[in-house]
């Protein structure tokens, strides 16, 4: 990147204006310093955390993040504020189970091989969880396919689909209550699972805490534990992982 603008401004394509533009690494917007070579490091563009921030802060950023990259994603959004946000941006999608604003340009999204995320989930409770790490896996351009409610209190539905889910890159396993259902998975794949406990039980569960300690204290080896609730984070890691073995493969 850096070399072909360099050539454009030798070229006089570019002013040294617009190059100095297109390679600064931030933009100031008064109150938030938007991240615009993510990509070039990490690999995808920064994700916004909505929740604490005012429908105008949030439009400000996605308006950056669109003139910059080719997706855009938001998370923990109140519907509320997702309208006020929508009302400038329409093309915008909102997913209300999952709290998810997103955005991507058509030629963005492509499929590169057919390998795929599995996202495990306990039950329909921890649906709204479950989305945020789907949709948050195909907005970096990974197949995801869902297996939903097949919890341990009825294990027969998880066998029902364990070839399918052995096929899978890597497991993003979502759980509440007792939290057992990432072991389990786990001691039956070969690759790596991303356990998310959920905030879904009776009084005993602390918000999530049992589940929590259940998953960092499972004795099936192969899994990696994220916080309370935060699908994002077991979808992005899963990203990332499936990336890594589609170039290998």
């Amino acid at each position: 990147m850096l070399e072909d603008i360099l050539r454009q401004v030798q070229t006089g394509k570019l002013s040294v204006e617009e190059a100095k533009e297109r390679l600064k690494p931030f933009d100031y917007l008064g109150f938030a310093n938007v991240d615009l070579h993510r990509p070039k490091r990490q690999g995808f563009p920064e994700v916004v955390f909505g929740e604490g921030k005012t429908a105008e802060q949030i439009i400000a950023i996605v308006r950056t993040l669109k003139e910059h990259h080719d997706r855009v994603l938001v998370t923990r959004v109140a519907q509320e504020k997702a309208a006020d946000v929508r009302a400038l941006f329409p093309e915008l999608v909102y997913h209300d189970a999952a709290r998810l604003l997103y955005w991507k340009k058509e030629q963005a999204q492509t499929k590169e091989t057919d390998a795929y995320i599995a996202v495990i989930c306990a039950g329909t409770s921890d649906l709204g969880v479950a989305e945020e790490a789907a949709v948050t896996a195909e907005m970096f351009d990974c197949e995801v396919r869902r297996f939903y409610d097949v919890g341990v209190a009825g294990i027969h539905r998880l066998f029902h689909h364990i070839e399918a889910i052995r096929a899978a890159t890597v497991s993003v396993v979502v759980a509440g209550m007792e939290g057992a259902l990432p072991s389990v998975v786990s001691g039956l794949v070969s690759h790596p699972v991303i356990a998310v406990p959920t905030s879904v039980g009776y009084g005993a569960h602390f918000q999530g805490l049992s589940a929590l300690l259940t998953m960092l204290n499972s004795c099936a080896p192969g899994i990696s534990v994220v916080n309370i609730d935060n699908g994002f984070g077991g979808g992005y890691n899963a990203a990332l992982i499936h990336r890594l073995a589609c170039r290998k493969r």
